[in-house]
């Protein structure tokens, strides 16, 4: 038998190693909390270490038992400061004892990479939160500076209602006023600090019949950019793109982009039909797909985005339709609601292995369309407090809908209440923005609703 000389054995050995690193299969995930009947936050971290190849988890808060949890698991830790705390975060005084409140305890045996300011604060919040964001972020930069923690980012995610289009990628641009007026310094304190820019792509909101496949990640045609010379197999790659040549317009395309929040429910209402584990499946097994590939976009063929499923959990006091608490890989006792290759035990098969087709509550797939489909309202939830719904208004108002209606003396003034009038304009704003459900989110306080609520002389545009 040949000797290997101790050079070449380590030069073998390294070889093997890295080999095996290059192939190890990750993803990152969002850790919704929503849930009444959800496992605590240290047997959440434990399964997620030991379970999966989960490596990077972001939640929508700063919740002390998660990050208490998370420590010593060597995973990294996204965590949001709520939108509310935006303008006490003008203060560095306060941001410095928030900081050291609220994350030095936990840092650094808790892996906190990035801190968010806010979430989808240019789609839901006020004028006036919206431009304290950025000047919010650096000083609250600055407290994490002076209280000695200076390897964690800040950003903020963003839903892609800041696109003015987003179709084709290459004509694909911010809207006017965000651009210059918050986007651009945002992207400009990303690129100084080196802090990724985390937009929330959901090709789900965009559902359309004729598109399933190239949603889903499935083998289709393509769709094809004439202005770019580019082929799209799919649409994620074409969200991230729009995304991409915005910020080439305000020249910042150097600035790393993050998948913060996609993903897909596996059930939903009968007019839901798009939500069943077989689409679920395929666009989250697709997503993994092409994350651990290592393959970029058409326009960022080199660079691998960084990206987060959402969600950990079905939630079950989530609002909204079922599809809104049926976005979880898991349900809360840890069981898979469809295998797309996170548990480590399934890393020999990674593939998305789907489950039998289940009847009941899975839409209804190859049925006619009822009526009420075609007509859908936005409307307050009920649980919608009228300081947020007081809110709505003022933001709707600014943007460009037609507020007379609700004025006095108009159509809709009467009844003169804050929810009569919110119902008003948050559903002019919801049709005029392309009934997307994401454009009746209203920071949690908006949901589709399918009965006509006009009344006497007052009409909801549907």
């Amino acid at each position: 038998m040949m000797k290997l000389s101790s050079k070449t054995s380590f030069m073998l050995f390294f070889f093997v190693i890295a080999f095996f690193l290059h192939d190890v299969t990750s993803i990152g995930v969002n850790y919704g909390t929503l849930g009444n009947n959800l496992p605590p936050p240290a047997q959440v971290a434990q399964f997620i270490k030991d379970k999966t190849v989960i490596d990077r988890v972001k939640i929508f808060d700063i919740n002390p038992d998660i990050l208490r949890a998370f420590a010593n698991t060597g995973i990294s830790l996204t965590v949001t400061v709520p939108n509310g705390e935006i303008p006490n975060l003008l203060d560095l005084a306060y941001a410095r004892r928030y900081v050291e409140q609220n994350i030095k305890p936990h840092y650094p045996q808790t892996k906190m990479d990035v801190i968010l300011v806010g979430n989808e604060v240019l789609h839901w919040d006020t004028p006036e939160v919206q431009n304290k964001l950025v000047p919010a972020m650096k000083v609250f930069y600055q407290a994490l500076g002076l209280s000695g923690l200076k390897g964690i980012k800040v950003s903020s995610a963003h839903s892609l209602g800041i696109l003015l289009r987003s179709n084709p990628p290459s004509a694909a641009r911010f809207r006017p006023g965000w651009d210059v007026g918050i986007l651009a310094p945002m992207l400009q304190f990303l690129r100084e600090t080196k802090g990724p820019f985390m937009v929330n792509p959901y090709p789900y909101f965009g559902y359309n019949k004729k598109q399933e496949d190239f949603l889903l990640f499935r083998k289709n045609k393509g769709v094809y950019d004439r202005f770019s010379k580019k082929w799209y197999t799919n649409s994620f790659d074409m969200l991230l793109d729009a995304v991409y040549m915005s910020m080439v317009r305000l020249k910042h395309s150097d600035v790393e982009i993050v998948a913060a929040e996609t993903g897909w429910p596996s059930q939903g209402e009968a007019y839901e039909p798009q939500c069943t584990v077989e689409n679920a499946a395929s666009y989250n097994g697709g997503l993994m797909k092409k994350y651990n590939s290592g393959m970029g976009t058409p326009l960022m063929p080199h660079r691998k985005i960084e990206t987060y499923i959402f969600s950990l959990f079905n939630e079950n006091t989530k609002p909204g339709s079922i599809a809104e608490r049926n976005f979880g890989l898991f349900r809360p006792d840890f069981s898979p609601v469809y295998d797309i290759g996170v548990l480590k035990s399934n890393q020999a098969h990674p593939t998305p292995s789907l489950p039998s087709p289940k009847t009941g509550g899975g839409g209804n797939k190859g049925q006619p369309k009822t009526p009420a489909e075609n007509k859908k309202f936005c409307m307050p939830k009920v649980e919608a407090t009228d300081a947020q719904l007081q809110s709505n208004i003022n933001y709707v108002c600014s943007q460009g809908v037609d507020c007379t209606p609700i004025q006095v003396g108009g159509s809709c003034f009467k009844p003169n209440t804050i929810r009569s009038h919110a119902a008003f304009a948050m559903n002019s704003y919801y049709q005029k923005e392309g009934r997307n459900n994401f454009n009746c989110d209203f920071a949690g306080t908006g949901v589709v609703a399918f009965s006509d609520p006009s009344y006497g002389t007052c009409k909801f545009e549907s």
